[in-house]
């Protein structure tokens, strides 16, 4: 029989049929099968027939030891060859690691996608364990229904999250592992990029699609359609300016929108092209050289703005607020203030309504202000 070394593993089979004078030493490192005689709370006895009794104790023995049973064949690695007592100091926590990264391979190499169960979050991620290897699924790496989207980046909601998905199970798939690093990163985000894919495949842009708010943020909503991030930019919930994303919807709300855009594996996506742009029709009933009453909202440098309807809001350009040279428009125009404008461009496309505080230089005819009947 070959000498034992570190990566030799001995059969109950190959022990039995070898006479006593054949038996080598064994060697820290060894691997050898032995059968279960007892199980204790911290301890094990096993039957290495040859090489007489092996003992494995605390912290050694893996969770799943405590379910052996007597007459049980398991396989062990040698920590100690022979104590003054004459046992063999084994290990099943060691056999079971390096099978545990056995199977990790196989898994990374196949691209199985299976079920894990996190047992604790942290800031960047969740702690899980796969195959007895403990592991980690960043942040970045959740879905889209699960990453933690949060305004302003709040650190200690985004833990809450976290935590809220501690002993739930998540598929995911191997993204990086590196035995000697002893490392294993897992990524929801991956185990569904197939899914992502194949859902993405059967929209366009112009389709109506039905999502859940999964994050509102400063400039925006997230929302998840179907394993799909969507994402409906502040400029797109509504056709009046939006100054706060959360007046509108919250988390858990089930929406509609448009997809306007598609971006790889993302979708841009409007609410309020759902619905008529109301800046059309009210601008309908203007033309160029009409006048109609508004009032001063607010002044820039450049001019002012007018509210001349309830949806629409004109500009007054500097240069049109007097034939004469103006440096500063507080010194016409006050806020609040209301005035007869002449408008002189529409450009429904841009919502841009553009009026002069000059005199026309032809007949016009006047327009009822906002809010009054024809």
């Amino acid at each position: 029989m070959a000498k034992a070394t570190a990566e030799t593993t001995f059969t109950m089979a190959d022990l039995l049929d070898q006479s006593e004078t054949d038996i080598k030493v064994l060697a820290v490192g060894d691997i050898i099968e032995g059968t279960v005689l007892t199980v204790e709370k911290h301890e094990v006895w096993l039957d290495l027939g040859p090489y007489g009794t092996g003992i494995v104790l605390g912290r050694e023995l893996e969770a799943a030891a405590r379910s052996l049973q007597p007459d049980e064949t398991v396989s062990a690695s040698v920590l100690d060859p022979e104590t003054e007592d004459g046992y063999v100091v084994l290990s099943l926590r060691k056999v079971a690691k390096e099978k545990g990264w056995e199977a990790l391979e196989d898994r990374l190499k196949s691209g199985e996608v299976f079920g894990i169960v996190p047992f604790d979050a942290n800031r960047g991620g969740m702690l899980v364990e796969v195959d007895g290897i403990r592991g980690f699924l960043p942040v970045s790496q959740l879905s889209a229904e699960n990453y933690p989207r949060v305004s302003g980046a709040d650190k200690e909601e985004i833990f809450h999250r976290l935590n809220q998905l501690v002993g739930q199970t998540l598929m995911v798939r191997i993204l990086d592992l590196d035995r000697k690093q002893n490392k294993l990163i897992v990524s929801e985000k991956a185990a569904r990029r197939e899914m992502t894919e194949d859902k993405i495949a059967t929209i366009v842009a112009g389709d109506e699609v039905t999502g859940i708010v999964t994050g509102i943020v400063d400039f925006g909503i997230f929302v998840n359609v179907e394993g799909v991030e969507g994402m409906v930019h502040i400029s797109e919930i509504a056709w009046d300016r939006v100054e706060n994303p959360g007046q509108y919807v919250k988390v858990g709300d089930t929406i509609k929108a448009k997809v306007i855009a598609i971006d790889q594996d993302k979708l841009s996506l409007s609410i309020k092209q759902l619905s008529e742009d109301p800046w059309i029709k009210e601008s309908s009933q203007f033309q160029v050289g009409d006048t109609t009453e508004g009032t001063i909202n607010r002044i820039t440098p450049f001019g002012a703005f007018v509210q001349v309807t309830p949806v629409i809001e004109a500009l007054v350009h500097i240069s049109e607020l007097s034939e004469e040279h103006v440096s500063d428009p507080n010194e016409l125009v006050k806020v609040g203030e209301k005035k007869d404008f002449r408008i002189i461009a529409i450009d429904p496309a841009q919502h841009k309504l553009s009026l002069s505080l000059k005199p026309a230089g032809s007949a016009k005819r006047s327009r009822p202000a906002a809010g009054e009947e024809a």
